[in-house]
């Protein structure tokens, strides 16, 4: 056996075979590399269509527009319609997202053959072979991962189609859900296909440097809003306002925080529409259009009924028609509607706005002020999980406020709360001459500023204004408002001069208008006579004789409470909106030239 030993080798022959060894080694890697490089040269988007890709982003809104439209005329051409007709979806993409969120990192379930259609508003890739999309539906978003391994085209068709798609197109697409190695929720498509092509060049984010990106990608990441807290205009996308507010379309588009607003908007119709419902209310219509103005105080729209040959004017409230169903039997109605007021715009209130009005028979005002307080704390509640709410009152350039609609609210009264923080002694008989100087006296002395005419009513209003709103940011009842300010309220039971009514005031503006209904004919007739005084001297806003209502009571009004309150200023607060247009899907606009 030990002539079969080898003799043992000289150093320089080790060293020799382990340098052969390496280079062979390194021979071998750079063959690899090779190899993938070559991959991934085949792999790359071709030239021409790398530039076309690179271009969007930066070609001329016009020429992209153009281009676009001349592709869809050569789709047309060749008998392909860029328009299908349908699109069958198994499920929408927030339906997708709960089925499949659960699914560990690099799982694909490719025996599942889903649905889904969205717009794009995302579009990465560097190979032709895979693409990157973000498609949203209905408030939800998720990955599209188009791999063209997985599609039913060739590469070239993939490669061809894929490049053709925009950002802004809406798409459908047949494929199976997983995840990918980043754990993000996709869906892989067998075949994708563009059902409406945007034609036009959606805007991106305003970045000027890369820091800007990255700070702007990490409010993005980190702000998620919802309703009672703050909102952050800075991550939108669309940020200018007259586009936002003229092509609202857009502004839902491009901005999804702007589509959780309006979704809030209307949750707070429907839990204000169930409330009721639950308290055995009906909801009812009532005419947009009426032969006279009543129900509040303030200058109409007039139109004309071409086949009556007739002046009509758009309401300014539904209230005397549902007064009007009471007396009829309907013991609890309700109506939300449009009320139309041609007067001022400002940035809380439109002349076109959503009015939430209801009538109670034998309830009085102390009902109403208990059960808007429990629709509004449980609204609250409900839609924010607190009573408590963050708002931007005075812009998103000042510090939020807290707004607190626990309960109860706070109640204070009017003539009493007016003469202590002015350390006034305002006359008790307010028709009198002397009431009326007196409290032109006191605006001037306060510096408080009340256009012409200068009646009772808008002195005493514009004090009110002055003293007793600017304390209410908390929700706040200001109570029994003089008879002269209430022409529809029933007198106090005890105290003579005033009314049982309420308005509920919530960050210094007011948001509900209720009161015990007049119910006596002759009284309330008496009050439209007061009012006509005003009218004389130059409110136009002071209301007229209805005498259809005044007959309609003398048919007998049970003893009734109502509530008026502005659907628009509440969905202000509720979605942090200092400015009325932001919950107003198209609000009014001056034409552009």
């Amino acid at each position: 056996m030990d002539s079969f030993v080898s003799e043992p080798r000289p150093a320089s022959y080790e060293t020799l075979s382990n340098n052969v060894l390496k280079r062979e080694r390194r021979a071998r890697e750079r063959q690899v590399r090779e190899e993938e490089k070559k991959k991934v040269t085949t792999n790359k988007i071709p030239e021409n269509q790398r530039q076309q890709v690179a271009n969007d982003d930066t070609m001329d809104p016009t020429q992209f527009l153009s281009n676009r439209i001349k592709s869809l005329a050569l789709l047309k051409e060749s008998g392909v319609n860029p328009y299908p007709h349908k699109f069958d979806i198994s499920m929408s993409i927030t339906e997708f997202i709960d089925k499949y969120r659960s699914l560990h990192v690099g799982e694909h379930v490719e025996n599942t053959e889903i649905s889904l259609a969205g717009r794009i508003l995302n579009k990465r890739s560097s190979s032709s072979k895979l693409y990157f999309y973000d498609l949203h539906g209905n408030g939800a978003k998720i990955q599209v991962m188009a791999d063209a391994r997985h599609s039913d085209m060739d590469e070239n068709e993939f490669c061809k189609y894929h490049s053709g798609v925009k950002r802004g197109d809406i798409v459908g697409i047949c494929g199976f859900p997983g995840k990918s190695q980043r754990g993000e929720l996709s869906i892989f498509p067998r075949s994708l296909v563009v059902l409406t092509p945007c034609l036009h060049m959606l805007p991106r984010h305003a970045i000027t440097s890369n820091s800007d990106e990255a700070q702007s990608k990490k409010k993005t990441r980190n702000h998620s809003w919802t309703p009672g807290i703050t909102r952050n205009p800075e991550t939108y996308i669309l940020r200018d306002q007259e586009t936002r507010y003229r092509q609202r379309y857009l502004d839902l588009m491009l901005n999804s925080e702007v589509q959780k607003i309006f979704r809030t908007r209307a949750k707070i119709i429907s839990y204000s529409r169930d409330f009721l419902d639950n308290l055995g209310f009906i909801e009812v219509e009532t005419p947009a259009m009426t032969m006279t103005v009543g129900g509040a105080a303030a200058r109409p729209f007039i139109t004309h009924h071409n086949e009556l040959d007739m002046k009509l004017y758009m309401r300014i409230s539904p209230e005397l028609y549902l007064k009007k169903l009471v007396v009829g039997g309907l013991d609890r109605v309700y109506e939300i509607g449009k009320v139309f007021r041609n007067e001022g715009m400002n940035l809380t209130h439109l002349p076109e706005f959503t009015m939430f009005e209801f009538y109670m028979a034998y309830a009085d005002y102390n009902d109403l002020m208990d059960i808007i307080e429990k629709l509004l704390s449980g609204m609250v509640k409900e839609l924010t999980g607190s009573h408590k709410i963050k708002y931007h009152g005075n812009g998103f350039d000042s510090e939020p406020v807290e707004i607190d609609f626990t309960p109860p609210f706070r109640r204070i009264d009017l003539i009493e709360e007016l003469e202590s923080r002015a350390n006034l002694s305002i006359p008790k008989d307010l028709s009198s001459e002397t009431a009326n100087k007196f409290l032109l006296e006191a605006c001037e002395k306060f510096d408080v500023k009340c256009p012409a005419p200068h009646t009772t009513t808008r002195l005493l209003d514009k004090l009110v204004g002055h003293f007793l709103e600017e304390t209410c940011i908390n929700p706040t009842f200001i109570i029994n408002h003089p008879e002269i300010m209430s022409p529809l309220a029933k007198w106090h039971r005890s105290k003579p001069g005033l009314t049982e009514r309420f308005e509920l005031f919530v960050n210094k503006r007011e948001l509900c208008n209720a009161y015990t209904e007049l119910n006596d004919p002759q009284v309330q007739r008496q009050r439209f006579a007061e009012q006509l005084k005003d009218r004389q001297l130059g409110d136009d806003e002071a209301m007229v004789l209805d005498e259809s209502f005044c007959s309609c009571l003398e048919y007998g009004l049970p003893p009734t409470a109502g509530l008026g309150m502005g659907i628009d200023r509440l969905a202000m607060l509720l979605t942090d909106s200092p400015n009325v247009k932001e919950v107003i899907l198209f609000p009014a606009m001056k034409p552009q030239d």
